[in-house]
């Protein structure tokens, strides 16, 4: 009877063991899968920081192009369809409440005195014929590469114009409008490779 009662803890025993062994085990590989899974997470969260940040940069750039395309628009270098409107005892009619949307006054806008400026309520992403914005390239026949395929402004840039009266003319607070001095606070709005992805810049400009 003795072996026999020896011949059974042995067996009782290695499968103890075998046992132990495959929990840790078991353990092990949750760990490194636990590892791998946030490895990926990490790689994962960089990648699309590093992809939100090229884009907000291609957003900013194109911001920026448009600003040179207004500043081409008032006083050049290069050539311009409405340069005449800019001059510094400007046409203040060309200048319109809220913005115009036509001709040679197509984003122009006559400073807002009281409430919220024309900036803040322009809708920047209409690109319809209606729309109270001027398209890069416009009135400057400059050519600016947009919505195709790769990695694209979604659309070209567009900004606003808005005539100030130059503080600096000693008659600014008496002349009329047609015969004050300004100068020109432009707005303009890039976009990244969706056309959500936006940036603003804004310039005053005096020839």
């Amino acid at each position: 009877m003795r072996p026999e009662t020896r011949i059974t803890c042995y067996v009782l025993e290695s499968s103890a063991q075998r046992g132990a062994s495959l929990i840790m085990v078991m353990i092990v590989l949750t760990i490194v899968s636990l590892l791998g899974i946030s490895a990926i997470q990490v790689s994962m969260m960089s990648e699309r920081g590093a992809r939100n940040d090229r884009d907000q940069m291609l957003a900013w750039q194109s911001a920026e192009a448009g600003l040179m395309d207004a500043e081409n628009d008032l006083f050049g270098p290069g050539t311009s369809s409405r340069r005449a409107t800019f001059t510094p005892d400007t046409n203040s009619l060309a200048f319109i409440d809220g913005c115009g949307t036509t001709g040679n006054s197509k984003g122009l806008c006559r400073l807002v005195t009281a409430g919220k400026p024309s900036w803040l309520t322009v809708d920047f992403t209409n690109t319809s014929s209606s729309a109270k914005t001027t398209a890069y390239g416009t009135y400057t026949g400059r050519t600016f590469t947009a919505g195709g395929a790769g990695v694209q402004p979604a659309q070209a840039p567009r900004y606003i114009i808005e005539a100030i009266k130059d503080p600096g003319d000693t008659n600014a607070l008496m002349c009329k409008d047609d015969e004050c001095k300004y100068v020109f606070r432009v707005t303009a709005m890039g976009f990244g490779p969706r056309a959500d992805i936006q940036a603003v810049l804004q310039m005053t400009y005096r020839d």
